[in-house]
């Protein structure tokens, strides 16, 4: 009996170690794909790539939806860490359009250029309060963007996205919310002002639409950063404090 216990011991710690040493190979696939542009390798310093993967838990097969994903830093990285045989859709809301187009850019053409090269890519361009995805995903992701969500300019409703949000996602999946952090001790117009949203408010909204919080990541912390200036001043410009939230819509 005692042998086949410790057998049994051996060999679960013996998978557990090679799934550990799968993931990692998957998430170094990823940031050392060829075509992530220096402009993105240059920033892996602040983003932390490794660790945001991990702590999402994008791997092979995954379906995910990058929401509101800039220039695809995020994109490339989860199109090359779910294959084989995972999908990923970047979702572009339509409340942006008016800036792409100040910029001379077509909303309705983003993405081909990364389409063409990562196959397993799609590209959503809709609402972010009729959010919608073809298919029930794993995981949302959004980083750096959840604030906007807030901004009266945008004109929507965010508990009605993260309403839609829980909708699309499998039942165990995840919605995770990189952001950066107000002080709590901020006004109620931070979103716009600072660029920025209080951790407490995050947390109540997203549970609010019937999520329930998982996991923190500590992993963007700068307690030097005190959450009170725009994200966008010299001095803390690429080294704010940020939260990491991982939510769960539950199975049952």
């Amino acid at each position: 009996m005692k042998r086949t216990t410790l057998f049994l011991a051996g060999a679960a710690l013996l998978a557990s170690s090679t799934l550990v040493m799968a993931k990692s190979d998957t998430i170094k696939a990823a940031i050392t794909d060829s075509g992530r542009p220096e402009a993105d390798t240059k920033r892996d310093d602040l983003r932390k790539p490794a660790a945001m993967l991990a702590f999402a838990g994008i791997g092979p097969g995954k379906v995910v939806v990058d929401l509101l994903p800039g220039g695809g830093y995020f994109t490339r990285l989860f199109a090359r860490a779910v294959e084989p045989g995972g999908r990923v859709y970047a979702y572009f809301g339509v409340q942006y359009d008016k800036r792409l187009k100040d910029q001379g850019k077509d909303p309705d053409a983003q993405f081909t250029d990364l389409k063409a090269t990562y196959k397993n890519l799609g590209v959503i361009h809709g609402p972010l309060a009729q959010f919608v995805t073809p298919q029930p995903v794993d995981v949302v992701w959004t980083s750096d963007n959840y604030h906007d969500m807030h901004n009266a300019s945008y004109a929507m409703d965010v508990n009605e996205v993260n309403k839609a949000i829980f909708k699309s996602l499998k039942p165990g999946g995840y919605y995770v919310i990189i952001d950066h952090e107000a002080a709590e001790t901020t006004g109620d117009d931070v979103t716009e002002k600072l660029h920025r949203i209080k951790l407490s408010t995050t947390k109540k909204e997203v549970e609010a639409a019937g999520f329930k919080l998982v996991a923190e990541g500590k992993d963007l912390v700068n307690s030097a950063d005190a959450g009170t200036e725009r994200v966008f001043e010299a001095d803390v410009r690429g080294k704010t404090n940020q939260f990491m939230l991982k939510f769960q819509k539950p199975r049952h």
